[in-house]
């Protein structure tokens, strides 16, 4: 039988009442853990309505799941009198304390691993069967063995403890720990463990894409909402946060849940929420659910409605939890009616592909509108949340996260989705009673008078015991925490099950190796009733400071397989007890069999990834949206920094941030520009008193909506604003400022030294470091490595730094480096030459991988323009420079005749790309670049003479390189031009001179810049490079990028066999204009976000491109192409006109090509047909 059909069969039978029993939770676990689904846990219930408010259900049978063991019988009754549950089992049975219970033996697992799996418990162990007798004054215990005798057995304590010994703790402090101690403990409440991958982003992405192409599994991607962690384990269960209980925080999660309910059920939903209760509490299972609402402090954007969603379903069982897969979370809340998120599968890999290229193009603008259609258009199956997140969280998405999944999963979820459609609201637009916000509101006092309030207005159906919030006995008198010697207590005593075993094992294992973490203890009021002096109840939560405990415990499962793993949000129940040494002797021999036969893999932790290997079962990765980083962790959580240490930490922290999510070029500058003005407004505002982050957005978002006016650039920045809820006067009361969440952490929490330096991970310094200079002669870069190696200290640790000058070495330069870095691959070096190219950059990347190093280039800060990275007030700098110095160890000085030619043919080798591609670029292959300050900000323009004398050498560079290629300007046909124009340069740059050293940064200060740069660097790392180019940043278009020197030579062929194309292109000048060819095949703005994301399957793949035609005007010329195949699978272009622009007229620019068609019916425009066509192959790629 489905899980669907087993959830069903409890909404048909008519079940006995449950018991509800102040006994225990060692009792309650034996008495249930032998339960598959029972349909008989719960009140009388209908089917909901599965098409709307009217009509009735299609009627169907179900038969109760069997046993695959000998057949167990559970029978219950309730009266004033005592209770008896009478369990047959093979094995004695046992006594724990004033409390029964039985003999725990692992209960054998199915075979298959992908078997449907109960509703109920699915406890890894089995018990003894027992009969519990609670009298008023004392606890009787009558013991049903296999054979049928019993035997009565009277407990040493009455049934409730003395409260003033438990208060002061001296209850736990007279239990000591003996040979006849024994400990039951059992999850009570958890999350998904967090799993830290340990491959870069990217390599995940490839094996995803990889797993999902050979048909090993399917992607599942769901909403990450912005809200809290809100664990629900029934109302003796408990209610928690992540990592705490008893407080605000689960006190508005039960309200919002029991609201979710009311909503749904309408006047059902006492009775559903009772039921509801039951159900967690009879089948020991728990809900996480994400906890969105504007009480608790601010995230992204604050709610426009309190709501949860669910994120998890778990089955606790005795043993290991176990995880629903989605279908099966899905199909859970769908019978109960509660609030499922947006899930998306790709099962293939032209959709897995599109996936990440769609996040790719939307991961630094995209909202809950544009990301949710984009990926309803690319997906196999989509699967709408049961609520909007649009309507009720509004636009601002924090995220997505994607796993993997069994390749079965898409055909469980289209059956899933077939047979439970969505239940209609019976509540929709019916009086709902005070909100969260209006009850927060009206109670101001303090905390516990707000959770009063709260609980109150829940009522008894979900919420019938408040002891987790307020104790016992009005609450007032008492702490719950209970001593700390509990830990050593619960490492010391005898473990009387498997999963108390397993549990020891985690809590000795974090305290052996210190891991950061702690466990807090509480009593547990629950089961105040059974509390003795012999008989011990507790809350532990296992609080996890630090990822990096996550990390460590993950390499410590590889060691050992047969740990648990460490969950996010960690809660056990804890039994301390004593028994007689005739039972120790008993319960100590059949727990040592438990251990001894229990197969550790048989306690899967299956969540719709069976039949996955565990590295791949892990596989995630959450993928987050700049719209909603800008708001956490660039405005919020950079307040104390801002307010603390000033603008320029602030500043240097916000970079920092950037760069660490490799945050394009032109969105950085774009968020620099913004974030310093919210930094100067909200100083100005509010002084030196720091805006508290709970309440930042009531600042923070009339700045964004202001700023988001003023063009569309900046709207599409802020994503979206203006849709305010002032949180101040139903903000919830949170006493000490605690952070529950822990969300108010920076991603990483090292602010850099320097407001300039830009780092991205730890490097560990056995690993080399290569410092490189992509610049121009006259940057400086001979100078700043001989100030570098001079500077006290190198660059902050004991590595050696040793310089390569490239003007001192003969032969192959980085031949050389890559020779000396291998005998020295821990040194720091300095590769003391112009790097100017990708060739020389693989170069470098190559040394990287192959040393273990890391890079850093370095240099000189230019505005650049539009054709080039270096501005001509920048080049005017590196010439006046080079003509200053004498005796240059490369002869590159004032005695050089064709200094400044030399200086045009360097600055030519950056051209085609402006600053941000160029920084951009080189970002991408090394994580970090290092800036050498240059120009004054504060500067007059270049002297007319000076700019002319550049540009008139510049249009001389042109001519030359045009006839005459890379010849020697000493030779040629414009030799005498050349000489002429160099005697010209220096005669103008002498009258110049005290203008060109004014403009410039004084050198000692750009030395002291770059030093705390680099220091930092070696301090803290910089990526090694992964992989030759990683991509980042949006996605604009897809294109097939073809070869450039291919292009041109293909061109002059062109020329030379027609004379019409060679007429045209005579003067164009193809060698310095043609610089990119590539072929348009969608952009995000014309196209959609899909139809570029649709090309991600053919990313890199090699396209055979037809050229047929030459169409060209007085302003543009372009060679229109037919695309070819990729496989069995035709390119097809989204252009009207598929084609490659080849020149434009100064000015022009290149989409104008576009318009050629057009011109050409218009006789504006001439088409000449190239027969037969010539083929040429591109790669497919990303823009």
């Amino acid at each position: 039988m489905s899980v669907s059909h087993r959830l069903i069969s409890f909404f048909f039978h008519k079940p006995k009442l449950l018991i509800s029993s102040s006994n225990s939770f060692s009792h309650f676990s034996s008495t249930h853990s032998t339960r598959r689904f029972n349909s008989s846990v719960f009140p009388d219930s209908s089917m909901p309505n599965r098409k709307g408010k009217g009509g009735g259900s299609k009627a169907q049978t179900w038969e109760r799941k069997p046993n695959s063991e000998k057949s167990t019988t559970t029978s219950t009754s309730v009266s004033s009198s005592p209770v008896e549950v009478d369990v047959s089992t093979s094995n004695s049975n046992l006594e724990f304390g004033s409390v029964p219970i039985g003999n725990q033996v692992p209960m054998k697992m199915p075979k298959e691993i992908g078997k449907p799996r109960s509703f109920g418990t699915t406890s890894g162990v089995n018990t003894t069967s027992i009969e519990h007798e609670h009298a008023v004054s004392n606890q009787t215990l009558k013991v049903v063995d296999s054979n049928g005798k019993r035997a009565k057995v009277d407990s040493a304590e009455k049934n409730n403890v003395d409260l003033s010994k438990l208060f002061t703790n001296s209850l736990v402090t007279d239990f000591n720990v003996d040979n006849n101690t024994f400990l039951l403990s059992q999850i009570r409440a958890t999350f998904y463990p967090k799993f830290e991958n340990e491959k870069s982003d990217q390599e995940v992405r490839t094996r995803m894409i990889e797993m999902v192409s050979n048909g090993l599994a399917t992607l599942e991607v769901s909403l990450k909402h912005s809200g809290s962690l809100f664990m629900y384990a029934g109302h003796e269960g408990g209610a928690y946060a992540k990592n705490s209980f008893g407080n605000v925080y689960t006190a508005a999660g039960v309200f919002v849940l029991g609201r979710m309910f009311r909503e749904a059920w309408g006047a059902e939903a006492f009775k559903k929420q009772a039921e509801f209760n039951n159900f967690l509490e009879e089948n020991r299972m728990c809900i996480s659910m994400e906890l969105v609402t504007a009480v608790l402090g601010d995230h992204g954007q604050r709610p426009r409605e309190d709501y949860v969603v669910v994120t998890a379903v778990t089955e606790l069982g005795n043993g290991k939890p176990k995880f629903y897969s989605t279908p099966d979370i899905i199909t859970f809340c769908r019978k109960w009616r509660l609030p499922t998120n947006h899930v998306w599968l790709f099962s293939t890999r032209k959709s897995v592909s599109s996936f990440f290229a769609v996040f790719d193009a939307l991961c630094e603008e995209g909202t809950a509108t544009t990301v949710c259609k984009a990926l309803y258009e690319v997906a196999d199956i989509s699967i709408p949340g049961s609520i909007d997140h649009i309507k009720v969280q509004g636009e601002i998405l924090e995220g997505l996260v994607a796993r993997m999944v069994s390749h079965e999963s898409s055909k469980h979820m289209e059956k899933v989705l077939k047979e439970f459609p969505l239940s209609p609201l019976e509540a929709a637009g019916h009086d709902m009673g005070l909100s969260l916000r209006e009850i927060c509101a009206a109670n101001r006092s303090d905390e516990k008078q707000q959770m009063k309030a709260i609980l109150q207005s829940v009522g008894t159906s979900l919420c019938p015991d408040q002891s987790d919030w307020f104790g016992i006995g009005g609450g007032d008198a008492h702490s719950r925490n209970a001593d700390r010697t509990i830990v050593s207590k619960f490492l010391q005593a005898h473990p009387a099950d498997y999963s108390t075993t397993k549990l020891q094992e985690i809590v000795r294992l974090i305290r052996e190796k210190r891991f950061p973490a702690a466990f807090k203890c509480y009593y547990n009021f629950n089961k105040i009733s059974s509390m003795a002096s012999d008989n011990l109840h507790f809350k532990m939560v296992i609080h996890v400071h630090s990822d990096s405990t996550f990390r460590r415990y993950q390499k410590e499962m590889r060691y050992n397989p047969g740990l648990w793993p460490l969950y996010r949000g960690f809660f056990v129940d804890v039994n301390l007890f004593k028994t007689n040494k005739e039972r120790a002797a008993e319960i100590a021999k059949d727990c040592k069999v438990i251990v001894k036969k229990t197969n550790p893999n048989c306690h899967t932790n299956t969540s719709g990834t069976e039949g996955l290997a565990d590295e791949d079962a892990n596989l995630m990765i959450k993928l987050k949206f700049l719209t909603y980083k800008i708001r956490t962790f660039l405005i919020r959580n950079g307040l104390s920094t801002l307010f603390k240490e000033g603008p320029a930490a602030y500043k240097s922290y916000y970079l920092r941030q950037m760069k660490i999510w490799n945050t394009s070029a032109a969105k950085q500058r774009e968020l620099t520009k913004m974030l310093d003005e919210w930094a100067a407004y909200i100083r100005r505002k509010c002084g030196n008193k720091q805006l508290s982050s709970s309440i930042y957005l009531s600042e923070a978002e009339p700045f964004l909506e202001q700023y988001a006016k003023r063009s569309p650039e900046n709207q599409t920045l802020i994503g979206s604003a203006g849709n305010f809820v002032r949180a101040e006067d139903f903000l919830a009361i949170i006493e000490g400022g605690r952070d529950e969440e822990g969300d108010l952490d920076t991603e990483r929490s090292t602010t850099p030294s320097s407001p300039s330096s830009i780092v991205i991970d730890s490097v560990p310094k056995d690993e080399g470091l290569i410092v490189f200079f992509p610049g121009i002669p006259g940057c400086a870069k001979s100078a700043l490595c001989k100030e570098i190696l001079n500077a006290p200290g190198g660059l902050g640790d004991d590595r050696p730094v040793h310089s390569l000058m490239g003007d001192l070495i003969k032969g192959k330069y980085w031949t050389k480096v890559a020779d000396e870095r291998k005998r020295k691959p821990y040194a720091i070096t300095l590769a003391d030459k112009n790097a100017p190219n990708e060739e020389v950059w693989r170069q470098i990347e190559d040394m990287c991988r192959n040393t273990r190093a890391s890079a850093v280039p370095v240099i000189p800060d230019s505005e650049g323009t539009d054709l080039n990275p270096f501005s001509l007030d920048a080049l005017a700098v590196f010439i006046f420079r080079v003509l200053q110095r004498a005796n240059h160890p490369g002869n590159l000085d004032k005695a050089s005749p064709n200094a400044g030619y030399v200086l045009l043919m360097f600055y030519h080798l950056y051209d085609g790309k402006d600053r941000r591609e160029f920084e951009s670029e080189l970002a991408e292959r090394f994580g970090t670049v290092v800036k050498i300050p240059l120009l004054k900000a504060e500067r007059s323009p270049l002297p007319i003479p000076v700019k002319s004398v550049i540009e008139e050498g510049l249009n001389l560079y042109k001519l030359h390189t045009r006839r005459h290629g890379r010849l020697d300007s000493t030779k040629g046909a414009y030799s005498k031009e050349w000489t002429n124009w160099e005697k010209r340069l220096r005669e103008v740059f002498s009258g110049n001179a005290d203008y060109l050293n004014a403009i410039q940064v004084p050198f000692e200060s750009s030395v002291k810049q770059v030093l705390e740069q680099l220091r930092a660097v070696a301090k803290d790392g910089s990526a090694t490079p992964s992989t030759e180019k990683r991509k980042f940043g949006t996605i604009a278009f897809a294109a097939v990028t073809l070869p450039v020197t291919e292009m041109r030579t293909l061109l002059e062929s062109l020329s030379q066999t027609n004379s019409k194309i060679g007429a045209f292109l005579k003067d164009k000048d193809m060698h310095n204009n043609l610089k990119k060819a590539h072929v348009t095949l969608a952009h995000k703005r014309s196209h959609g976000v899909a139809a570029v994301a649709n090309y991600g399957v053919y990313l890199n793949q090699n396209v055979p491109v037809d050229l047929t035609a030459l169409l060209f005007s007085d302003k543009s010329a372009a060679l229109e192409v037919q695309l070819g195949f990729v496989g069995n699978e035709k390119i097809i272009s989204k252009n009207q006109w598929p084609h490659v622009t080849i020149w434009t007229a100064r000015g022009v620019l290149p989409k104008e090509a576009n318009t050629l068609p057009q011109q050409l019916s218009d006789g504006k425009a001439t088409r000449i047909d190239i027969e037969p066509p010539i083929t040429i192959s591109g790669s497919l790629d990303f823009y």
